[in-house]
């Protein structure tokens, strides 16, 4: 009657030794550590920056464990959590801006475990620290461009009209001054800015016409309505190509959100690379194609051949915003390639072009903007924080068109493999509508949240230890197998996040800390139906298999319901909220598993068909 067979016992010891194996890794946490960089992603690192980064380290008195060097970065090991942030200073002090130096977890699980997948579970932000950046969206350059794109369209447009003998110079968007031989051609020209075709343009509350050495003078200005719709826009844009970049970099649980008119908050609990981070989030970086410029044009440099230029077409066919899809590989040589495929719009030009141009060059321009705050001064010669933005562009491939092409194709000529799959991940986020600097910086440490984990710990002990002593005092034997399968059940649900890779938060331990009650609640509903039905005169074995039988619906009804509520927190809450869902689910779905089938197990291995004359119940 209470005998599994033994496919069952089978699958419970495959799952009780998975929990154990992927659990293990967190006996071996990564150590404190400081990962060095280059700005540029085809920099290479050697011994040389890992000795200078040492002896700033030995100078200033902080203890290390050890360094490692690799192509891409180098990885110094630090003996204490609260000297981290300050061995970060000492090190971008000690090595200058051409280099990032950044937070970083140095894992210390053994290559076996880590060759079988098994990583210790991520903390969040208020656990381990993270990374907290603030940027300001630069949308000055951005907004000038639109506006003399607007001045650009009224010029066509005066042509259209036969207005003649007017000169329109924009100082910026608010100073755009246009001026006229004669009143009529003023008089044509503000009835045409007037029309809804220019609602970008509007004109000043201040002096709009004015007359000087003959020429008659009319000011406009950006609408303060569409500046305020475009910045918005840009903004937004920038917002969606954040969280998508984000995404890409494998960050749970990010927080990515608007704050004020043109300020972006990010922050990345858990993060194990903060300086691949810190790189991908602010750069700004695109493709044009252009054809080999026939007559006249502009010259760029080439990215990898110093020294070689080319002159293309001013007018690109099209750019990287036309990209829906990006993947990064290697080509039939071996060298880093990037396949790209356009949208409609795009590869409609793509396919015209080419068509049109078979057998002359078409190059592929890299376009990059970095931007930095310096100082500056404002027109009362008061000193001001000004966002300075440069843009780079250079020429990755210049090939002959060999044949018609259109959506779909592949880029060569980069650097590195590691390049290839930043130009991936960017084109598949989206560019950023306009170029950001980060205006704050605060790297968390691991030590500021060691409060917080170590009164996790304890409430989590401290809940285990009265669960389990009433489950002994109150259901004896049963509640020994009752507090074995407790204490499987948190194997297996630490096991599963480290797998699944999902992040610990503070909100988190206290959803495991409700598992823990609700793994023995299904127990005591199996356990007190037990005795039920002992006093109801079945026989031991009987009053074991009605117990787990008639309580299961009831335990099953009690637990759905409640992970359908943890599945409504986590799709409609926000990431504290999103933590606690989660461990919640894993939670409810291990605590299902081991206390019905694991403990009835366990009675049946031990007692099950068995004649017995009591339960020690």
């Amino acid at each position: 009657m209470n005998r599994y067979p033994l496919w069952k016992y089978l699958l419970i010891l495959l799952i009780a030794g998975l929990g154990i194996l992927y659990s293990l890794p967190n006996l071996y946490p990564p150590d404190p550590a400081v990962q060095i960089s280059g700005q540029r992603s085809n920099m290479t690192m050697d011994q040389s920056i890992l000795d200078r980064a040492e002896a700033a380290l030995s100078d200033a008195g902080i203890a290390m464990v050890g360094g490692e060097v690799n192509e891409r970065n180098v990885l110094l090991r630090l003996e204490r959590d609260d000297e981290q942030l300050a061995a970060r200073d000492v090190i971008k002090n000690a090595l200058g801006d051409e280099y990032i130096a950044a937070l970083n977890k140095a894992s210390n699980t053994p290559e076996w475990l880590a060759g079988l997948g098994g990583e210790p579970m991520k903390l969040g932000l208020d656990l381990s620290g993270g990374i907290h950046f603030l940027l300001q969206v630069d949308t000055s350059d951005r907004l000038q461009q639109e506006v003399e794109t607007q001045i650009s369209n009224l010029k066509e447009k005066m042509r259209e009209e036969q207005i003649r003998g007017v000169r329109i110079t924009v100082e910026d968007p608010q100073n755009i001054v246009a001026l006229s031989r004669d009143e009529e051609s003023r008089s044509k020209l503000k009835q045409l800015v007037r029309s809804s075709e220019f609602r970008a343009l509007s004109f000043p509350e201040s002096k709009v016409e004015s007359e000087q050495d003959g020429l008659y003078e009319l000011r406009l200005q950006a609408s303060d309505s569409w500046v305020k719709e475009r910045v918005d826009s840009w903004v937004k844009q920038n917002l969606q190509s954040l969280r998508k970049r984000v995404n890409e970099l494998g960050v749970s649980e990010p927080i990515v959100q608007q704050q004020g008119r043109d300020r972006i908050m990010v922050q990345l609990p858990g993060i194990q690379d903060t300086a691949e981070a810190q790189r991908i989030i602010n750069k700004t970086a695109t493709l044009e194609f252009r054809l080999e410029a026939r007559n006249g044009g502009q010259t760029f440099p080439f990215k990898s051949e110093p020294g070689r230029s080319a002159t293309l077409e001013r007018k690109a066919i099209t750019t990287g915003e036309a990209v829906i899809d990006a993947s990064s590989g290697l080509d039939q040589n071996g060298g880093p390639m990037v396949s790209i495929r356009l949208n409609t719009e795009g590869g409609n030009q793509m396919g015209s072009t080419t068509l049109k141009n078979v057998g002359h060059p078409m190059a592929i321009l890299f376009v990059e903007q970095n931007s930095k705050i310096v100082k500056g001064r404002d027109a009362d010669g008061n000193e001001i924080d000004v966002i300075q933005t440069t843009e780079t562009k250079e020429i990755i491939s210049l090939a002959t068109i060999q044949g018609v092409f259109g959506a779909s194709f592949q880029i060569t000529g980069l650097d590195s493999v590691q390049e290839a799959r930043e130009l991936a991940l960017l084109l598949r986020a989206g560019a950023l509508a306009a170029p950001m600097v980060i205006v704050e910086s605060r790297t968390i440490g691991p030590s500021l949240g060691q409060e917080n984990i170590e009164l996790g710990v304890t409430s989590v002990q401290l809940g285990m230890v009265m669960v389990l002593l009433f489950m002994l005092v109150y259901y004896k034997a049963f509640g020994i197998v009752a507090n074995v399968a407790l204490a499987m059940n948190l194997v297996i649900l630490v096991a599963t996040m480290s797998l699944f890779g999902a992040i610990l938060t503070l909100p988190g331990i206290a959803g495991i800390v409700l598992t823990v009650g609700m793994a023995v609640d299904a127990n005591v509903l199996i356990f007190s139906r037990i005795k039920e039905e002992l006093k109801n005169g079945l026989s031991p074995q009987q009053a074991i298999s009605a117990g787990y039988d008639r309580a299961f619906v009831s335990i099953f009804d009690a637990n759905i319901t409640t992970l359908i509520v943890a599945l409504i927190l986590f799709l409609i809450g926000s990431g504290p909220v999103k933590g606690f869902a989660v461990t919640l689910s894993i939670g409810i779905v291990t605590s299902m598993f081991t206390s019905i089938m694991g403990t009835r197990a366990l009675v049946n291995a031990t007692i099950g068909g068995k004649k017995l004359q009591k339960l020690w119940i």
